[in-house]
């Protein structure tokens, strides 16, 4: 079975950004990078499933300008067989990079398509559910627990109301959780594997997708600073302050 990973290049998860003086983006400038939270879960469950003799190749795929091949080097330190980046200097948006996955889906013919729930830089949450859309295969969106039988997948998954357990048909598109696993660390040795494993750079036009973005960004600015707090001597005090101050009460 054939594996499709699709993964990002974000800012950090431990950087703070900074928003750019003239309130159009954040400034990126000097700033860390790293392959998206979630999508490197679900990179390890790929490589689970692999280790398991389940999967016998895993591609991973990313979309954007060049910079984006560390995170599929990456991605292939981790454990996936080789890579494919989709070069744009074009910013990419969930129904763009729905549409490429779509292309690279028909050209690779996969089993099973993981991608994170969200990129943790614009929290969109939209693409996986989009191409299985335009698929037309069945999805597992959210899910912390996956158990694969004969030409079916389980898949467990978190919502509102606790926990719901789905099975479906392959191929299908499946989006992790962050309960799914704990992704392993990348050795050495591995790193310098991944340098060695076949990375296919493809354009947006050679599998005739259109990357242009419908969303435009009007401005950005920082959140309101958070108002100091007071202190309060007792419960009473706590109270009257809730009630006649706040008037929450």
């Amino acid at each position: 079975m054939k594996i499709l990973v699709a993964v990002k290049r974000v800012v950090d998860f431990s950087v703070k950004v900074r928003v750019k003086a003239d309130e159009t983006g954040l400034d990126l400038i000097g700033v860390k990078m790293s392959l998206n939270p979630f999508d490197e879960i679900a990179v390890e469950e790929a490589v689970r499933l692999k280790e398991k003799g389940i999967a016998s190749e895993i591609i991973v795929v990313s979309i954007g300008e060049k910079a984006c091949q560390e995170s599929l080097r990456t991605a292939l330190a981790l454990g996936a067989d080789r890579a494919i980046h989709v070069e744009t200097p074009l910013e990419t948006q969930p129904l763009g990079v729905a549409k490429t996955l779509k292309a690279l889906v028909e050209k690779e013919s996969p089993s099973l398509v993981i991608l994170g729930k969200q990129a943790i830089d614009d929290d969109f949450n939209q693409t996986g559910q989009m191409l299985a859309a335009l698929l037309k295969w069945p999805q597992g969106t959210f899910a912390s627990h996956i158990t694969m039988g004969n030409k079916e997948i389980e898949v467990t998954r978190e919502v509102d109301g606790g926990l719901e357990t789905l099975k479906m048909p392959l191929p299908a598109v499946i989006t992790t959780d962050l309960r799914l696993n704990e992704p392993r660390y990348a050795t050495l040795p591995n790193i310098m594997k991944a340098k060695q494993k076949p990375l296919e750079v493809l354009t947006p036009e050679a599998i005739s997708v259109d990357l242009t973005p419908r969303l435009k960004t009007i401005k950005v600015t920082e959140p309101p600073r958070r108002k100091a707090g007071i202190k309060v001597a007792n419960v009473d005090e706590l109270i009257d302050k809730l009630y006649h101050e706040a008037k929450v009460l």
